[in-house]
């Protein structure tokens, strides 16, 4: 009898100890929820409508653009235009890699023409209605003539490299596609913030003072190799906020641009600063290099699976290494990302997830951080349904930003209190 009423009397104390510890879980969650609302109820009606208007256009925007990739396809294929683009290279030299660089040349440009519609309307036509560009349109263009320029350049010699492995590997270019492909990226990261980014903005050194000092300091603490810290205009093109840690092997850079800087709180910029950070302390652009070398390879392996299939005698392309083939390809491979869209969003997203919970325990400035999502709900929409931030979402939406935010401010600040 006394071994029951012992046994009754521990369930109980462990039951009460259960309800306990469920009622305080509960307790911090509401408290965590409402400090997450504090937050998004300073956004009004009109700019959440207007933030959800604008983030929600980008997914029939994106539909619109893979449509349009495989309308431009077809009819260079269907009419016969891209084999005449390769026998004018043929006609030009007997240097198979002059032809394809040719070739290469005369497509980008005829992109560049035909695609210009549609890139008006989504890059200034649309940013304007949204109130999120400050450039006319001839700044606007401009900048797309140095977009055009660096294509021209670069995309020229990633594609000429694609098309020599491919020749010189029939069997397994898939895999050494992926590995150039690849290295180019890297180049790409490499060099973007010493010759690309300025053609695009004036970059200067951060004025001394505090701010510079804690954001250095940041950085030694966090094993980013820089010794200064860079701002560039960004207001002259848009009001959006941004920074970046950007650069690989030894190019590394420190960077924020005006509108962080004048639009935000020193706390939101140290919690922007440190998320930015987390990034390069994480590895998080090696880990997407191997990642997407990953999806390259099986998006080559595709591509040249569906090549055969979908070429027809008409067209005139000889094979897969044939440069006349280059639309289909793109066509291909542009179909290919689209139905990913949820695995490539998904990769990014749980990096800068990741990114938020470092930046947080690194610049311990979770209000600051908050602050900073709010500025970025602009174009951002707040919060949306579950499968819709899976599916379309490369960042964790605002509410969840936030949330996550409060959470750890609930678990790190309660009793210490913030810096």
């Amino acid at each position: 009898m006394k071994t029951i009423l012992s046994t009754i009397t521990l369930m109980m104390i462990l039951g009460s100890a259960t309800l306990e510890a469920a009622t305080d879980a509960d307790a911090v969650r509401a408290d965590v929820a409402s400090a997450t609302q504090t937050y998004v109820d300073r956004l009004d009606a009109e700019q959440r409508a207007a933030s959800d208007a604008y983030f929600e256009g980008g997914y029939w925007l994106d539909l619109w653009d893979w449509l349009y990739v495989l309308l431009i396809a077809w009819v260079l294929l269907r009419y016969g235009i891209s084999t005449r683009m390769r026998d004018l290279g043929e006609r030009i030299s007997r240097f198979r890699f002059v032809r394809v660089v040719t070739y290469i040349f005369q497509y980008t440009l005829l992109i560049f023409v035909v695609s210009l519609p549609l890139v008006i309307y989504r890059g200034f036509v649309r940013e304007h209605d949204y109130g999120l560009s400050n450039l006319s349109f001839v700044d606007w263009f401009n900048e797309r003539l140095i977009g055009l320029g660096i294509n021209l350049v670069l995309g020229t010699l990633a594609i000429a490299l694609i098309y020599l492995v491919i020749r010189k590997a029939p069997k397994t270019w898939t895999l050494w596609g992926s590995v150039t492909g690849i290295v180019m990226l890297s180049f790409v990261f490499m060099i973007s913030p010493v010759f690309i980014s300025p053609l695009f903005n004036e970059y200067t050194s951060l004025e001394e003072g505090p701010l510079k000092e804690k954001i250095l300091s940041l950085a030694r603490a966090n094993g980013v190799p820089a010794n200064d810290v860079y701002q560039f205009d960004a207001s002259k093109q848009s009001t959006r906020i941004s920074a970046n840690v950007s650069g690989l092997f030894g190019t590394t850079r420190i960077s924020l641009n005006d509108n962080l800087l004048d639009r935000t709180s020193p706390e939101s910029i140290e919690a922007v600063m440190g998320h930015e950070m987390g990034h390069y302390a994480l590895n998080h652009s090696y880990k997407m290099l191997v990642s997407f070398g990953i999806l390259m390879v099986i998006g080559f392996a595709f591509v040249r699976w569906a090549f055969g299939r979908v070429n027809r005698p008409a067209w005139g392309i000889r094979d897969v290494s044939d440069i006349a083939g280059l639309p289909l390809m793109l066509a291909l491979f542009s179909t290919y990302l689209f139905f990913i869209t949820p695995l490539t969003n998904s990769i990014i997203r749980i990096n800068e997830a990741e990114a938020d919970i470092y930046g947080l325990n690194a610049s311990r400035q979770p209000d600051g951080f908050a602050e900073a999502i709010l500025g970025l709900s602009e174009y951002r929409k707040m919060q949306p349904g579950y499968w819709e931030e899976v599916v379309f979402f490369d960042h964790p939406s605002g509410y969840n930003r936030i949330y996550m935010t409060m959470q750890w401010k609930n678990e790190n600040l309660q009793t210490t209190g913030s810096r």
